[in-house]
């Protein structure tokens, strides 16, 4: 999206600093919120995967995390115990089971975060149209690439393992 203009290298560093410095304190904010739900923060992340991806096999929740399988089970346990997911039955392949997240306890999840989104609307709120829709632009396209160096990086993991 550059006009052709030449890139201010300092600017460019100070972005990326600043990415850093917001996945850091994200990472943070993550494990305190863990810790006041009462679960892991791996447990609360993957019940953020099973919101947005939906119900999903053991064997691709270990893709995704890039957990072993006999982890993924154990962290399955535990949010099955404390109502975040349910196992079923896949209606279409009755030999596998489903991780299915449960609605109710999502809400649960999402009424934590609550301060968080309110204060980052009254950020937002700030920016124009034309504004918004670029922040919006960036985050998706930053997340693109988080997603493609996640996949990397497990993909390399799996070559260390072998």
């Amino acid at each position: 999206m550059s006009s052709g203009n030449e890139v201010n290298v300092e600017l460019l560093e100070s972005l990326t600093h600043s990415l850093q410095r917001y996945g850091m304190r994200s990472v943070l904010f993550q494990q305190n919120m863990a810790h006041k739900i009462g679960v892991t923060h791996t447990d609360l992340k993957t019940a953020e995967i099973l919101k947005e991806k939906g119900p999903i096999t053991a064997g691709e929740l270990s893709k995704m995390t890039g957990l072993s399988t006999g982890s993924v089970t154990a962290l399955i346990d535990r949010l099955e115990n404390s109502g975040y997911v349910k196992r079923e039955r896949d209606r279409k392949d009755g030999r596998r089971v489903m991780i299915v997240p449960m609605p109710a306890r999502q809400e649960q999840i999402k009424s934590h975060y609550q301060s968080l989104s309110t204060a980052t609307k009254k950020l937002c709120s700030t920016y124009n149209e034309q504004e918004l829709t670029f922040i919006l632009q960036f985050v998706e396209g930053i997340s693109e690439i988080m997603d493609k160096e996640n996949d990397k990086l497990l993909s390399e993991r799996e070559g260390w393992l072998k």
